[in-house]
């Protein structure tokens, strides 16, 4: 996979790019990525990039020359004029766009090029939002300073997803938010910490019985933390009785 940031402030990204997973994942050529600096690409004297809005009022809009051709230049020209030819996804991150979710971060890993435009200022010309965009992403229900950080957070997620760039090939598949529900608990040595144990099951060697209660707990986590998850989970009828009886049972506590 082939990944471009846009942004004013390629800097950021040095110490993103260059450790952890995406480090590991870059070593080994799974990836490429790059951040570059848009602000050559304004084709003035003073590299301005941004400009008063047009019916006045307050701040900095983002001007669209210099981010269409950067978009053109990465793409050695495929892009002309204002109609723009699509084979990389060209994901714009503003607080108005499509929440980004792990069914978001799925379709994206099957991707072979993103571009990323990171802005700063008011916001955008509508125009690159009309005729160069594929995706408007946002990662929630705040405003920061730029761009740069919900593109680290949607690269980050996308790039653990892509064959061989974590250690163990089922770690991403069991996430929470992959399998539409929070992931289970998760212990490790030593076996008793302060008077507190590690569940007897998980000791017990029986694969089937350690999976069904990894997969109840996974239930009872998701019902106590994000019920909206279960509404569009994917589950037997089994899972679902034993649900309402959790259900039904917690509301009892509560009265």
């Amino acid at each position: 996979m082939k990944i471009d940031v846009l942004t004013l402030f390629p800097e950021m990204f040095d110490g993103v790019f260059g450790a952890s997973i995406l480090g590991k994942a870059r070593e080994k050529g799974i990836i490429s990525l790059r951040a570059v600096n848009f602000r050559p690409y304004a084709g003035n004297r003073h590299n301005t990039v941004d400009d008063t809005p047009y019916g006045g009022g307050g701040g900095m809009v983002l001007k669209p020359d210099p981010i269409f051709a950067a978009v053109e230049d990465l793409l050695g020209g495929q892009a002309k004029e204002a109609e723009f030819l699509k084979p990389p996804r060209v994901i714009l991150m503003c607080p108005q766009g499509e929440t980004y979710t792990q069914k978001k971060a799925e379709e994206l890993a099957r991707e072979e090029h993103l571009i990323f435009i990171c802005g700063h200022y008011e916001g955008y010309d509508e125009r690159i939002r009309e005729h160069l965009v594929t995706d408007e992403l946002s990662i929630g229900d705040y405003v920061l300073t730029g761009g740069e950080l919900p593109a680290m957070t949607v690269i980050d997620s996308v790039v653990r997803l892509l064959p061989g760039v974590l250690g163990n090939a089922t770690s991403a598949v069991a996430d929470s938010f992959s399998t539409g529900l929070l992931e289970h608990p998760h212990y490790t040595r030593p076996l008793d910490f302060r008077g507190w144990k590690v569940p007897n099951i998980l000791l017990s060697g029986h694969h089937a019985n350690i999976e069904e209660w990894r997969r109840r707990e996974s239930l009872r986590r998701t019902l106590e933390r994000r019920p909206d998850l279960l509404e569009h989970a994917d589950l037997t009828i089994k899972e679902k009785e034993w649900l309402q009886s959790a259900h039904d049972q917690k509301a009892s506590t509560e009265i």
